[in-house]
């Protein structure tokens, strides 16, 4: 089965949205800055069959907290050579997940999805009679997002209007998986290193569509309930108010966005970026605050690279960038924000989970984070935002 060309959008931004099927029948859009040049129209010729949903989510009755068991990923893709590299575009005969010669950012369904298909059309079946053996369908999405065509590249190498092309697909994808039925909350997210735990070099985020609340944001929102019980503000408010007015912890500051290290930071070097107008999701963000964005994450990207290198020599950080937006219904309270941290804690050493941290979800960490805040604002570049 051979795949086809669906159509092209004209997004806000100068931004130029084409739609794709893969060979398999999974969606592939590529999004570009201008006019979608020669190419796009490229079909996908691999001999794919179509793959059915099969995962299930099963709920945890001690915490409440909904576990996915998708047992088909065991053969997935893992780490293969270079010129074998899925990611890529399909180049002199060979042919990968992309099947144009050269793209900008191009966001294709998983291939092999934790979550997937449609909870009124899964095979699984749901079974929530039984309070301590409650079940689900794995329904939902898992999108990978590839932030360029250069397989040695990192997202910290992309220019500005790169970042921000990669933003509006964010954003566009956030708007049109929140509307898929049975979806509760959409996550976009980058893993990079090995450390991490990444399988495919490639230069790529994820986003999943999630047919439960994440066990974090349920906390957030439970936080912020009480927060509002106890002194009628929004908790996300008046912590951004906060560390501005302290300024102790904050790494990077610019007209509409902040960054700062967590008064109770988990992870050695962590940073939480917020917008001073709270909203719940990338899709209220007004164009001044989509403008501002791409400079200062790119400029913590740089920063958590050159945190073990030497003056302005960057290692790469193995990191997590994490997206944290408000469900689609019950998330009111709560504050788009990112949250990016690095398991390096030194040049050679990494932060393992200990027994406390992953047996008892209690964290200890070994560096204060007023001085990582130092240290991060130590690290910037000449031409990084202004600092507090």
């Amino acid at each position: 089965m051979a795949g086809t060309v669906t159509g092209e959008t004209d997004l806000a931004g100068s931004t130029t949205r084409t739609a794709a099927t893969l060979a398999d029948g999974r969606e592939l859009i590529y999004f570009d800055r201008g006019a979608a040049p020669a190419g796009r129209d490229a079909v996908d010729r691999r001999p794919l069959e179509a793959a059915a949903p099969s995962s299930e989510v099963r709920l945890d009755p001690l915490t409440g907290a909904w576990v996915t068991v998708a047992a088909h990923r065991q053969v997935r893709t893992y780490h293969p050579p270079a010129d074998q590299c899925p990611l890529c575009p399909s180049r002199d005969g060979r042919l990968s997940e992309i099947p144009a010669s050269d793209y900008q950012v191009a966001v294709f369904e998983n291939r092999f999805p934790s979550l997937a298909g449609h909870p009124d059309t899964h095979p699984v079946r749901p079974s929530l009679g039984d309070p301590l053996h409650a079940t689900r369908p794995g329904a939902g999405r898992c999108e990978v997002v590839c932030f360029t065509a250069d397989h040695d590249a990192s997202f910290a190498d992309l220019d500005e209007d790169r970042a921000r092309l990669v933003l509006d697909a964010w954003t566009d994808r956030t708007a049109e998986l929140s509307a898929l039925g049975g979806v509760q909350q959409v996550y976009c997210f980058e893993n990079r290193g090995a450390e991490i735990g990444v399988t495919l070099a490639h230069p790529h985020g994820q986003i999943y569509a999630l047919p439960f609340t994440t066990p974090r944001t349920a906390h957030m929102i439970d936080r912020a309930a009480r927060h509002r019980a106890a002194t009628g503000r929004n908790l996300f408010e008046d912590l951004v108010a906060a560390e501005r007015a302290d300024g102790e912890r904050v790494v990077l500051a610019g007209e509409h966005w902040t960054a700062f290290v967590p008064f109770a930071p988990r992870w050695p070097y962590e940073v939480h970026l917020h917008p001073h107008r709270r909203v719940p999701d990338l899709t209220r963000l007004d164009e001044a605050e989509r403008e501002e964005l791409p400079g200062i994450y790119l400029e913590l990207l740089r920063r958590f690279d050159r945190l073990f290198g030497d003056g302005e020599r960057r290692v790469p950080a193995p990191y997590i960038s994490a997206w944290h937006q408000a469900p689609v219904v019950g998330g009111d309270e709560l504050g788009l924000h990112l949250e990016l941290f690095t398991v390096r804690r030194t040049a050679d050493k990494l932060k393992y989970l200990a027994g406390t941290e992953s047996g008892m979800e209690a964290f200890m960490n070994d560096v204060a984070p007023e001085d990582a805040a130092r240290r991060l604002r130590e690290v910037a570049s000449t031409t990084g935002g202004e600092q507090r």
